[in-house]
C-alpha cells in the first residue's frame, strides 16, 4: 500500500495508510491528469486530498473525489466549489461544524464530531473516475474507516461513495440499495444515503436543501 509522506499529510496528522503518497502512482490515467494540472496551475493543491476533520469523530461523510475548482485547487475536501456552500451550511446547521466557510482552507472553519474523505483521492478527467480507480483507491478509505475508534455514523453523497462504503462494511449491494434518505445498519455503524450536493443535482431539483438537511436531522438524532 502506498503511504503518505506528504506535508499536507504530516500537518493534519493523519495515519500514514489513509492519504496516498503526493505523487502516488496506482492510477496511471489520474497521475498523467495530475501532471498535466500541475503544470497548468503550479500554484494548486494538484495532489491527493487528505481527509477533512478529527480522526476521533463519530461521523464520517464520504463524497466522490476532489472538484477542479473545489478541493484539487484548495486541499481541503468540498472546499472551493459550489458542493461545500452546501455541505458546510448543513453542517454548520446541525452543530458538525463551527465558524464562516468562507471556500478556502485558511478560513478557520472546524468540524465537530466530524471528519469528511473521498471515495477516489485524485482529481479525474470530467469528474468521472473509472472503475479500476475507484476500486484501487478503496484501500484508503477503508483504512478510514477502520482507524476511526469512535466512528458511528456514514453518510455516503451519492452512489458511487455509497457502493465505495459497502465492501469495506462487509455490506453487499442488495442488503443496501442506494436512495435518497435511505438509512442501512452495518454493525455498529449506520450508514445513511444522500444524493450528492453538487451543483447539476441542485440546479435540476434531483436535491433541494431540505432534502439534503433531512439526511442530517436524522444522523443528529441518532447520535444525540
Amino acid at each position: 500500500m502506498t503511504t503518505s509522506r506528504s506535508e499536507a499529510a504530516r500537518s493534519s496528522s493523519q495515519p500514514s495508510t489513509v492519504v496516498p503518497d503526493r505523487d502516488c502512482p496506482l492510477c496511471p490515467r489520474l497521475v498523467a491528469f495530475r501532471e498535466a494540472n500541475r503544470a497548468r496551475e503550479p500554484s494548486w493543491h494538484n495532489a491527493p486530498v487528505a481527509p477533512f476533520g478529527d480522526i476521533k469523530a463519530r461521523l464520517l461523510i464520504v463524497g466522490l473525489a476532489p472538484g477542479m475548482q473545489g478541493a484539487n485547487r484548495t486541499g481541503r475536501p468540498f472546499t472551493g466549489d459550489y458542493a461545500g456552500d452546501l455541505l458546510y451550511a448543513t453542517l454548520v446547521e446541525f452543530g458538525f461544524a463551527k465558524g464562516a466557510y468562507q471556500a478556502r482552507p485558511d478560513d478557520g472553519l472546524k468540524l465537530i464530531d466530524c471528519r469528511i474523505a473521498n471515495a477516489v483521492h485524485c482529481l479525474p478527467p470530467q469528474n468521472k473516475p473509472l472503475p479500476i480507480e475507484i476500486t484501487t483507491c478503496r484501500q484508503f478509505l477503508a483504512a478510514n474507516l477502520a482507524t476511526m475508534p469512535n466512528l458511528r455514523a456514514i453518510v455516503a453523497l451519492g452512489r458511487i461513495a455509497h457502493d465505495s462504503v459497502l465492501k469495506p462494511l462487509n455490506l453487499k449491494g442488495s442488503q443496501a440499495p442506494f436512495g435518497h434518505g435511505a438509512v442501512h445498519q452495518a454493525g455498529a455503524f449506520k450508514l445513511y444515503d444522500s444524493y450528492h450536493c453538487s451543483r447539476y443535482n441542485t440546479n435540476t431539483g434531483v436535491l433541494t436543501p431540505d432534502m439534503f438537511r433531512s439526511v442530517f436531522a436524522k444522523v443528529k438524532a441518532d447520535l444525540d
